[in-house]
């Protein structure tokens, strides 16, 4: 057993959520039970992975995308009035990690992304961040872009899009995981060969080709399954409590 401030004065202090400026807010979003025995983490604060964190008796559900986003209507009612009141009801916390969770060297989206891909030297996309939510990374040996493509397809299992570029061979990489396809502009004053994102616009497909930057689409949610697991995982170790993981599958 765990106290909630506790947890959250670990994971705030760990992920550095002070020195961000976000979308939306980090850490305790919606206040429940003082103790902590379970987590449940998922990506997204959905209806199912609610109603699965009231199912497995979880205390606190973990996600990467949380509540309350800039631009969003203040009333809580319909879809999200009905998710709040179902944690307010079961008196479960809603804890949440964005950008953070993204840039966090060892826990974040990104981080896992290069050990699954098994890329080396990994640098920051925009230096001049002081905590980089998007980084370059090498592959250990210079890879065809369509071999390239089978490798996310394989080990991120999603369907890979790809955006071609002239480039015949493919070694530095750009990478942000999620929603940041227009990083790739980025990747193009990096000189990178290839910048991977999660999701892909109209216009990604002639940036690709005028900035000669292979572009790969790998999914937003299949991109950033990793971090929510890794720190629950580095919370029940600190603290010694239970975590699982709940798995929607989102395809997009």
């Amino acid at each position: 057993m765990a106290q909630l401030n506790d947890i959250i004065h670990w994971c705030n202090q760990t992920l550095k959520s002070h020195e961000f400026r976000d979308y939306a807010p980090n850490g305790l979003q919606i206040e429940g039970r003082s103790e902590v025995n379970k987590i449940l983490c998922a990506v997204t604060a959905s209806q199912q992975a609610i109603d699965a964190a009231i199912e497995q008796n979880a205390d606190l559900l973990l996600v990467h995308h949380g509540y309350f986003w800039k631009g969003e209507p203040y009333p809580i009612t319909g879809m999200r009035g009905h998710r709040i009141k179902s944690l307010i009801k079961n008196d479960i916390s809603l804890v949440g990690y964005h950008l953070p969770l993204d840039s966090h060297p060892t826990l974040g989206n990104n981080a896992a992304i290069a050990e699954i891909l098994e890329l080396e030297n990994i640098e920051a996309l925009d230096p001049s961040e002081r905590n980089p939510i998007g980084n370059i990374a090498y592959l250990k040996q210079a890879m065809s872009p369509e071999a390239f493509k089978a490798l996310l397809t394989s080990r991120l299992g999603f369907d890979t899009i790809h955006l071609n570029a002239e480039r015949n061979s493919i070694q530095k990489i750009g990478f942000c995981t999620g929603a940041a396809q227009d990083f790739i502009s980025k990747a193009f004053e990096q000189n990178c060969d290839a910048y991977i994102s999660g999701e892909v616009s109209e216009r990604t497909y002639y940036e690709a080709q005028e900035l000669n930057v292979h572009y790969y689409a790998c999914g937003h949610h299949a991109t950033e399954r990793y971090g929510v697991q890794r720190l629950a995982k580095a919370i029940s170790q600190q603290f010694n409590i239970e975590y699982s993981y709940f798995e929607l599958n989102n395809p997009i």
